[in-house]
């Protein structure tokens, strides 16, 4: 029985003897089926392949990337915490090196993922480590792997220690998440995930159905992710990828992005 992975986005399927028909992510309009077609590796072979590289961002704050890139290349988030380490979004290479690492520095506590695109072997890492699985019950159905470790909730948002809290932002899928932690130094920070985008100036955000597909949000939903995050402060966000930095005035970047793109939608003159 093998544990197959989807080539094009990295998501996990159930122990099987055949490769899957088909990705229902990857079949859904916000990501895509590879022109060359549907293809699907396993975790052994990724591991043959690819390793894991490790970045710190802060103190206490560390990107883990897989090299070279695999699927759609995003990158996982490990925030250590005296009330133990966070695990913020997921990637699907979890070789023995990445095993010792993180148990180095103290395990997982809990693992929370902003949206579907980054589930992939999330089952794996709670396993590993002991860890529940944090995913917002709107997007319940698009697990592809059931797990015992997976803790749906329902809420706007969800307190998972004194200083971290998951925020429901919707838009990029209804249950997108982000991660909000009460940093020492005072000023906040976001965990994006996909559901907000920091674009390559760093000084402004943008809002998406569907990033590969270019398919925009509405007006209404952008306002509503912005709203949703305005009681929330911080100064720095930390996206999906690796040049997806924001250092400071964080917030009121979200503010004038969701400002400008509404008034975009509205047309010339707006």
């Amino acid at each position: 029985m093998t544990v197959f992975l989807c080539s094009a986005c990295g998501t996990s399927f159930g122990e099987t003897n055949e490769v899957p028909a088909a990705c229902p992510i990857c079949n859904d309009e916000r990501q895509y089926v590879p022109a060359s077609g549907q293809a699907w590796t396993t975790t052994e072979k990724l591991a043959r392949t690819h390793r894991n590289a490790w970045l710190q961002l802060e103190s206490g704050l560390m990107a883990i990337q897989t090299v070279p890139a695999f699927a759609i290349n995003q990158r996982a988030l490990l925030l250590q915490t005296p009330e133990g380490n966070v695990l913020w979004d997921c990637i699907a290479l979890l070789d023995d090196a990445t095993k010792a690492i993180v148990q180095a520095l103290g395990g997982l506590s809990a693992i929370a993922i902003s949206h579907p695109h980054y589930y992939t072997t999330m089952q794996d890492w709670a396993a590993a480590f002991d860890a529940p699985i944090y995913l917002h019950a709107a997007d319940k159905e698009w697990v592809c792997r059931p797990s015992d470790y997976i803790r749906l909730w329902e809420d706007d948002a969800l307190v998972l220690s004194s200083a971290i809290t998951l925020v429901r932002g919707g838009g990029h899928f209804a249950g997108g998440t982000m991660l909000h932690w009460a940093s020492d130094d005072g000023q906040g920070v976001l965990f994006a995930g996909d559901i907000v985008q920091v674009t390559p100036g760093a000084d402004y955000v943008s809002f998406m159905w569907s990033y590969p597909n270019m398919l925009p949000l509405s007006a209404v939903e952008v306002a509503d992710v912005a709203e949703r995050l305005a009681p929330w402060p911080f100064e720095r966000i930390y996206g999906a990828f690796s040049h997806q930095n924001v250092r400071r005035n964080g917030q009121e970047i979200v503010t004038r992005s969701a400002e400008r793109y509404i008034a975009r939608l509205a047309g010339p003159g707006q």
